[in-house]
């Protein structure tokens, strides 16, 4: 099937990538081989030759990515992780990035403890377009986004970021992590981003049952050097990882849709609770960044998750998480269960106190992933499981 530019999304979600082979399957069959016939020396019989180089159900979910990210090349690894460090590591020796302070634990322990050990320095700012300018410098090469952040919910004007990068006038690639929206409520590539990366682990894939990542361009020169350090490192997915991640984002739509409802439906019970100091939700009216959230955001919505502070420090975070019926006390989100986990240590144990207290992750902050559950059910658990922290 040719995709037209006129279908929506959820048509590309369910038709971009898919390819009808030979037999005429309708959903496409997992290719295991791991290399591929010749007819002559250097003359491959179809378009494979080895699959650490390309498999069928690995393009398939790239080509799927691309489309619904609006973007003309994707890129899929074997971790968000993965994704990140190929990103980093395609950046010229003694290059300097800049990184918005409130990011994944994971993202934070690469910038600092591994792309620093080949040469690449990071600078971290906790107001990003203000400090922008001044932060910038010669061998500046990559500003870093998430939006929203993990895991306080904070939202960048991806296209007032791309806007001051381009006014000066260097030559630095601004990088978003969608991974808390997915490409269903936000398109980082219309807003002016050079390279749109996910942990397709979490929503993408959306059954907790896949680590994988991936990424979206436009710029053929960054995809090409991209690729090529994806073949050369070899840090890519498994055709049957590649096959669940494409299977399940075909209901991605349907599922960050409803996760997004009741999420808001409990964020707002959260933020009239007279046990909650603070709620982070990109959804609602009060968020400081509502604006942008209407701007950037499909429908204006705000996601499925949820971060807020609860009275009673540590010790109520940690009896609220261990009391929960339905939320799942994990580490990881976006799946169609809900899961819940105490940023402080758990995702974020490994940044300094200091650090991730600037950022707004104190001791008492939850994290929720809201999933597909009923709505009225997820609300009565964190209504029973704030009365009993609260005794």
């Amino acid at each position: 099937m040719t995709l037209q530019a006129t279908d929506k999304f959820a048509t590309k979600a369910i038709h971009a990538g898919e390819h009808i082979d030979s037999h005429g399957s309708v959903i496409e069959p997992i290719s295991l081989s791991t290399t591929f016939k010749q007819s002559a020396p250097a003359q491959p019989i179809g378009t494979y030759e080895y699959s650490r180089s390309q498999n069928p159900n690995r393009e398939n979910l790239e080509n799927a990515i691309a489309s619904l990210e609006n973007g003309k090349y994707g890129l899929a690894f074997s971790s968000g992780s993965a994704t990140t460090a190929i990103i980093l590591q395609s950046l010229p020796q003694g290059s300097h990035a800049i990184s918005i302070g409130d990011v994944y634990g994971g993202t934070h322990r690469y910038f600092t403890k591994v792309a620093n050990a080949h040469g690449v320095d990071t600078t971290f700012t906790n107001n990003l377009l203000e400090d922008l300018p001044s932060l910038v410098k010669e061998n500046t090469k990559l500003v870093w986004i998430e939006s929203p952040t993990n895991p306080t919910l904070k939202v960048t004007d991806i296209q007032a970021v791309s806007d001051k990068i381009k006014s000066l006038n260097k030559d630095i690639l601004l990088v978003v992590d969608n991974t808390f929206l997915s490409p269903y409520l936000s398109n980082p590539l219309n807003f002016g981003a050079d390279i749109v990366v996910h942990s397709a682990t979490k929503y993408i894939n959306g059954h907790s049952d896949v680590v994988l990542g991936v990424l979206a361009t436009n710029n053929k020169a960054v995809y090409e050097r991209l690729q090529f350090l994806q073949n050369a490192v070899g840090a890519i997915p498994s055709p049957f990882d590649a096959w669940l991640t494409h299977r399940g984002l075909k209901t991605l739509h349907l599922r960050v849709r409803q996760a997004a409802l009741n999420a808001t439906k409990i964020a707002e019970f959260l933020a009239s609770n007279e046990n909650v100091i603070a709620v982070n939700y990109p959804g609602l009216p009060t968020h400081p960044n509502y604006e942008i959230v209407k701007k950037q955001h499909r429908d204006a919505l705000g996601g499925g998750m949820i971060s807020f502070r609860i009275k009673g420090g540590a010790e109520a975070a940690a009896k609220f998480s261990s009391t929960t019926r339905l939320f799942t006390l994990a580490e990881s989100l976006g799946g169609i269960e809900s899961l819940l986990e105490v940023p402080a240590v758990m995702t974020h144990g490994g940044i300094p106190k200091e650090a991730r207290e600037a950022t707004g992750v104190f001791d008492d902050l939850v994290r929720l992933s809201v999933g597909i559950e009923d709505g009225d059910d997820l609300l009565d658990d964190v209504k029973q499981a704030l009365a009993a922290a609260a005794n």
